[in-house]
């Protein structure tokens, strides 16, 4: 059967796969459509298989809130280039897994796999993963995302930075909120933006010294006791210094206790109070998540000279 440009288009159209791979699968069918998408499907499989193994650190930080701001998600989507995380079919697709994300209920990555895609039920997400790492030719990967559900008189503040390299989504309350203005609410949305990018510079692990778990300040406390003793500190002149180390420990970790980066001598709590004072609602932090793409992820290293010198070799 004479294989058509316009079969080709119609095949390309639908898997998104090249045209050469669709003008040979189409030959391969004899022109059955169908049977042609199976054919990339199984080949887009085998691909996808193959390039399981390599290292995908590099990639994107999606971020999607809802309009009333009451739902919010954020997704880490890995490729193995930053070349890769630049192309637009990659980008496309971290911003449908994103709001697909969004409107999910799975609690998994793994179970997110398994939805049906939503631009196209016949498929998974998982299966739409696959074309995309044969179309693309990377190992592509849904690495993680966070969804967050609030109640009233608290919002969804987001924030993304560097084009995607970090994210940041932030749970909001606001106290004594009701019968806020826009002018109070403007403020408060303000305050949410500035906390998030405090979070995205500083990278704090807890909201406040009280979320820090007791088992750790007791045993970061009994270390620098003890390290102190250890440099001939009398006792109670060693328990005052592991105070000072701890509370020094807790202006790093603590997002409250924190510096605020725009206003040198004030803290994150006290630029937060700041903004309460004109307002009828104080605006605090009940959680946050913050995402920097490939992080905790061992990278190959790899000599670029070498890598070249072997494939002219080849």
């Amino acid at each position: 059967m004479q294989i058509t440009a316009a079969m080709v288009k119609e095949l390309r159209d639908a898997s998104g796969a090249g045209m050469s791979a669709c003008k040979n699968a189409l030959v391969e069918a004899n022109g059955d459509l169908k049977r042609a998408s199976e054919i990339l499907r199984e080949k887009g499989l085998a691909a996808a298989a193959k390039k399981a193994g390599r290292v995908a650190a590099e990639g994107l930080v999606f971020v999607a809130v809802t309009e009333d701001r009451q739902k919010g998600v954020m997704v880490e989507v890995n490729s193995e280039t930053d070349f890769v995380a630049k192309n637009e079919n990659f980008v496309n697709f971290g911003k449908q897994v994103t709001d697909q994300a969004l409107k999910s209920t799975a609690e998994t990555v793994e179970a997110l796999l398994e939805e049906k895609w939503a631009a196209d039920p016949s498929q998974t997400v998982k299966d739409v993963l696959t074309q995309q790492i044969s179309t693309i030719g990377e190992n592509i990967g849904i690495r993680r995302f966070e969804r967050y559900e609030v109640a009233e008189n608290s919002a969804i503040i987001e924030y993304v930075h560097g084009g995607g390299r970090v994210g940041v989504m932030v749970e909001m309350n606001y106290s004594n909120g009701d019968g806020c203005g826009d002018a109070c609410d403007n403020a408060c949305t303000d305050a949410g933006k500035n906390i998030c990018m405090q979070i995205a510079a500083m990278s704090p692990q807890y909201v406040c010294k009280n979320c820090v778990d007791p088992n750790y300040i007791a045993s970061e406390k009994e270390f620098h006791t003890k390290q102190a003793l250890a440099e001939g500190k009398p006792a109670n002149i060693a328990e005052k210094m592991a105070e000072g180390r701890i509370n020094k420990t807790f202006k790093e970790i603590c997002l409250m206790e924190q510096e605020y980066v725009k206003e040198d001598g004030m803290s994150v709590a006290e630029y937060l109070r700041s903004v309460g004072k004109d307002h009828k609602c104080t605006p605090g932090v009940t959680r946050f998540v913050r995402y920097e793409k490939g992080e905790g992820i061992e990278k190959k290293e790899e000599n670029f000279a070498e890598e070249v010198s072997k494939a002219m070799q080849g």
